[in-house]
């Protein structure tokens, strides 16, 4: 029988990574766990956390303004980008401390440095070669920069948290979430935001009405978003500005600019071909629905796999994992029925399918949906809308799609998702008494369905 020197080896110390590791060490499963960065991975150190962290403090400019309108007088406020940046970082190294903590307690050998496969069962690190039963490979993923001229020149989300100096103009090339996000931030605290996406619209994979909305939101507030537009070239023509030359042949000058075109799976140089671990034609791990790939002590989740991109399903992933390894097996994960916010501003909150998504599968739909001025800008001076949207599929009635545009959809769009999961029909939406007022109980008020 062959002896290892670890049940599991955790190649990755990002969200999934370290729940596996935690998960599996407190079952009794011998771990190990390599990192060459900081722990956390990129939700902790250069995604979901710094960049809501960040929009939090976008979100206060307007919050300065609004106050007028109910009796504050306000001196004209003053930004610190390099307070925000410390304190930024500061939180961010607290955030690393308690997932060593975490590790170490639950007995998880921790390693340092940058970790491959040598084989099926052997991970190489630096000089040093340890055997498992298990390897997990959670590797995350990169930004995407496409391969124009002058893409030297051009920064990636990893980077923007500390830029310096803070620009006055940024370019964002791109029209996801990443790309929307980042200019309702940097806009919000300040900047001149030029967004440019080569599609017709942005946020491609949700709601049409969705994505209608808040690009109307954001260009109102003063976000100045280009359509079908691409960028052919980069160059900087003194100074440190960057020249943006377009398909159109316009040139546009900015102090930086930003690509958020994508992210691609970490696997580069984890020796994973060596190894005969198979990669889709994007790089990603190819697995199965128990996170196996190709090679069967090898396994993969989170973002470097073909499953969705999103933290919390990376952790519900290495839950499912653990149980399948050192568990009764039992545990899966329910891809239907996530929901995902986006922290543009306003903020996007959504659960379930789209409308079109919905019709392809459900046949006949009923839509209900709602626009209106939230109550706190009746005073406040403020011209920002709100969008809520059900999709009901009309056979059984349920509520198969959910979305909103507006102030906190994140949180409220949560709690609906229980119900969601649950099966809510719209007659149950409907004898759901409301809290008034909220913003949230048009979700139980709507009842005239859309032409």
């Amino acid at each position: 029988m062959a002896t290892f020197d670890f049940d599991l080896f955790v190649i990755g110390g990002g969200s999934g990574g370290v729940r596996a590791a935690r998960m599996a060490a407190q079952r009794g499963a011998r771990v190990a766990l390599a990192e060459v960065a900081e722990l956390g991975g990129t939700c902790v150190n250069v995604g979901c956390i710094p960049k809501k962290l960040y929009s939090y403090a976008a979100g206060y400019g307007d919050a300065f303004e609004e106050a007028a309108g109910y009796g504050w007088t306000v001196d004209k406020p003053r930004f610190d980008w390099a307070r925000l940046q410390s304190r930024r970082a500061d939180e961010i190294h607290r955030l690393n401390g308690i997932y060593g903590g975490l590790l170490g307690t639950a007995g998880v050998t921790l390693i340092q440095g940058w970790a491959q496969l040598a084989d099926p069962h052997t991970v190489q690190v630096g000089k040093a070669r340890y055997t498992a039963q298990h390897i997990l490979v959670a590797t995350g993923g990169k930004p995407f920069v496409p391969e124009i001229p002058g893409r030297e020149h051009a920064l990636v989300s990893d980077a923007i948290f500390d830029l310096t100096p803070f620009p006055q103009h940024l370019v964002i090339v791109g029209g996801g979430y990443i790309a929307c996000e980042f200019a309702s931030i940097f806009h919000g605290l300040g900047a001149r935001v030029t967004l440019l996406n080569r599609k017709p619209h942005l946020l491609d994979s949700f709601d049409s009405d969705v994505r209608e909305f808040v690009a109307r939101e954001m260009g109102k507030a003063g976000v100045d978003i280009r359509l079908n537009v691409e960028v052919t070239m980069l160059d900087k023509r003194g100074g440190n500005g960057v020249n943006v030359v377009l398909s159109n042949h316009e040139h546009i000058q900015a102090d930086a600019v930003l690509y958020a075109t994508g992210r691609t799976a970490n696997t580069q140089g984890v020796g994973l071909e060596a190894a005969g671990v198979a990669l889709d034609a994007r790089g990603s791990i190819v697995v199965d629905r128990h996170y196996r790939s190709s090679i069967a002590s090898v396994y993969a989740l989170g973002d470097v796999s073909t499953r969705m991109q999103l933290t919390p399903v990376a952790l519900a992933e290495a839950m499912a994992l653990v149980d399948t390894l050192f568990g009764e097996g039992k545990r899966r994960v329910d891809y239907e029925y996530i929901p995902t916010a986006v922290f543009t501003h306003p903020n996007i909150g959504t659960c379930g399918y789209t409308e079109s998504a919905a019709r392809a599968k459900f046949g006949q739909l009923t839509i209900f949906s709602t626009e209106f001025k939230a109550l706190r800008h009746t005073l406040s001076g403020s011209q920002e809308r709100i969008f809520m949207k059900l999709v009901v599929d009309t056979a059984s009635d349920r509520v198969v799609g959910l979305h909103m545009v507006g102030p906190d959809a994140g949180e409220i769009v949560q709690g609906f998702a229980v119900a969601m999961r649950a099966g809510a029909t719209k007659a149950m939406f409907d004898s759901t008494i409301g809290i008034h007022p909220t913003i949230a109980e048009e979700f139980v008020t709507m009842r005239e369905a859309n032409p």
